[in-house]
């Protein structure tokens, strides 16, 4: 009997899923991939005269079951599970479990979601300063005389990595995974060498000796975690990304790739400083021959702008993500890449990123001392990702909840245990991305509380509809050649705004389309997302309009597909109507006191136009100037 060849996948196949791989290594892991630099560096300088060969095993036991535990564990498995139709990020878990809204069943998981999000832009800040200062300090290993030229160098590379941002990275993206492919390789091997030296180093997998390690250090131990937790920084990148990769290749690029290269890196230093005992220098760049120093500082400098790069671009995301969501103001947006969804470019985002970047590295100067401000931001999102975690466990996956609380309760204790020793940072720097997190938490809750306000206000029509249709259809409102589309989100059949528009010019158009333009909380929508509500009149319709909040509306292209309207319109020389409001205090208002209502006023009166928002040509769109009182 003859047996059957087992199936083979397409050659193609195999080869997409590698290049996947390889892609996710230069967008995902630049973060994750470059934390040896710092971490236990960082780690040592905390324990002080306290190091021995002991404590060195607790201490790297603690960073194997740190990257074992919150990202081979938490996020490869259970975080990414928790996609939003593919797409991942705190936003996109926050609208999964059904919370994107100040009302009362859903505002606090809505502020959890919120402040994860901005504390995210907050760490966007601060791992472009530390990796690049680490990278750059390498050199100190060779000579101390280039240490005063460390900080302008690294603010130098800084500006033109942020000032490179308007070119987009599709170009230079085909090269960042071959980068990181080498980094990893390089760094699995010099700690390789290292733990050649000293096997012993591999028992550390045994959790005793973390466990040890903190019970018999008392707060040593406790502040250890602190430096500890710089290993995951870049854990959140995982799930944010998993939207351009998908979920599969990012998790084969962990197991097989990053996380052996991580250990074997941190089990070498570690290795070195059994050996050769702690010193003033970086363990990272103290494990590699004299010869390879400068060779390997190069490396590590172009890894770290692939890691800063990649941070930027999330932030970018990030951005799209909370103002398609209705959090954040409209902003000017603009795709760098034909092909490439995720590579965009938001120049207020870039400009007050690469300014408040600059000014951090600047004032530290150093990443020894920039280390005390990093992870503070992130381990805050980490604990909040575990509590939308949950949710997604009780209401998305119908999990029994003894076993949610289980798993939810474990994970807890972790990332509190870190966010905890976290806080012990704050006088030392961490207050930086918590107040950056906190401003921008208080603008996106302003946002859309004015903007909510604007809605209630427009219901108040002054005049009814009934009364309007019966003018125009006794010809009292004349009918002129033309077709006016009407950007409305009104719930009702005629809007304030096109009676505001009939009211100054004394006439409407021959056709007139009441668009309403929504996002859902989904990623992406399928086609066709526009379709008439409503034939209200003679040459009138109403038409709803949704998208994706990853989506960038094409309104004329969408207006094409909607079926139900008259086909002999021209939509190409349509017009299309939208406001610019000015927001005023309503006497006796509560809506936005004590400051709050300034702020909303100048987010609303500089946010972007609809001609820059929905790809409309500027030549076919009407404004109307209104007065609102909230």
């Amino acid at each position: 009997m003859k047996v059957p060849e087992p199936t083979r996948a397409p050659r193609g196949a195999s080869n997409a899923r590698r290049w996947s791989m390889l892609a996710a290594l230069g967008v995902v892991f630049g973060d994750l991939g470059t934390s040896p630099l710092y971490t236990l560096q960082t780690v040592v300088q905390t324990v002080g005269g306290k190091f021995t060969p002991a404590s060195a095993l607790g201490i790297l036991s603690l960073l194997v079951w740190t990257l074992l535990i919150t990202i081979s564990g938490k996020y490869c498995i259970l975080v990414m599970r928790a996609d939003n139709r593919g797409e991942g990020g705190i936003l996109a878990l926050m609208s999964l479990v059904g919370a994107n809204s100040l009302a009362k069943g859903t505002k606090f998981l809505t502020g959890i979601g919120l402040l994860g999000a901005a504390l995210i832009y907050g760490d966007g800040v601060i791992t472009p300063a530390i990796s690049v200062l680490s990278a750059l300090e390498g050199v100190n290993v060779v000579t101390p005389a280039f240490k005063p030229y460390v900080m302008p160098l690294a603010i130098v590379i800084l500006l033109v990595l942020f000032g490179a941002q308007r070119f987009g990275t599709e170009k230079i993206g085909k090269a960042f995974g071959p980068i990181m492919l080498l980094w990893f390789a390089v760094i699995a091997l010099l700690g390789g060498i290292a733990i050649a030296h000293h096997p012993a180093v591999l028992a550390a997998i045994d959790p005793r000796y973390a466990i040890g390690f903190l019970i018999h250090s008392g707060t040593v131990g406790f502040l250890v975690l602190g430096g500890v937790f710089l290993c995951i920084t870049g854990g959140e990148a995982l799930y944010a990304d998993m939207g351009h990769f998908g979920r599969t290749p990012i998790r084969a690029s962990w197991y097989v790739i990053v996380l052996p290269a991580l250990l074997l890196s941190y089990a070498g230093q570690t290795a070195y400083l059994i050996d050769k005992g702690p010193g003033t220098g970086n363990p990272f760049f103290e494990i590699a021959p004299p010869w390879a120093i400068f060779p390997l500082v190069l490396l590590a400098t172009v890894a770290t702008i692939i890691a800063s790069q990649a941070i930027i671009t999330g932030s970018f995301s990030m951005t799209r993500q909370a103002m398609q969501l209705g959090w954040m103001p409209g902003v000017r947006i603009r795709q760098t890449s034909d092909k490439v969804y995720g590579q965009i470019y938001v120049p207020i985002v870039n400009w007050l990123m690469m300014v408040a970047t600059v000014i951090v590295t600047f004032t530290f100067g150093s990443s020894d001392r920039l280390a005390g401000a990093y992870g503070t931001a992130v381990s805050t999102t980490m604990l909040l990702t575990t509590l939308l975690l949950y949710q997604a466990m009780i209401k998305v996956w119908k999990w029994p909840t003894a076993l949610a609380l289980a798993i939810g309760g474990f994970l807890f204790i972790v990332d509190g245990g870190f966010f905890a020793a976290n806080l012990v940072k704050i006088a030392e720097g961490g207050w930086v991305p918590l107040t950056l997190a906190v401003i921008l938490f208080v603008i996106m809750i302003t946002w859309r509380s004015g903007i909510e306000a604007i809605r209630a206000s427009l219901t108040q029509i002054s005049q009814t509809e009934d009364q309007f249709l019966r003018d125009l259809e006794l010809g009292k409102i004349p009918r002129v050649e033309g077709t006016m589309v009407f950007l409305t989100r009104s719930p009702y059949k005629v809007s304030r705004l096109i009676m505001d528009h009939a009211h100054f010019m004394g006439s409407l158009p021959r056709h007139v389309i009441a668009l309403s333009v929504s996002f859902d909380d989904t990623p992406r929508v399928p086609q066709p997302n526009c379709s008439v509500v409503n034939h209200i009149a003679e040459g009138w319709w109403q038409v709803s309009a949704h998208f994706g909040f990853l989506e960038i509306p094409h309104l004329q292209e969408a207006l094409q597909k909607a079926k139900g309207l008259d086909p002999s319109i021209d939509l190409s020389k349509a017009v299309f109507v939208a406001t610019r409001d000015l927001v005023v205090h309503r006497p006796g208002s509560k809506v936005l006191r004590q400051g709050r209502l300034g702020l909303f006023a100048f987010l609303y009166r500089n946010a972007v136009k609809a001609t820059d928002r929905f790809s409309l040509p500027p030549h076919s769109v009407l404004e109307i100037a209104r007065q609102i009182e909230i």
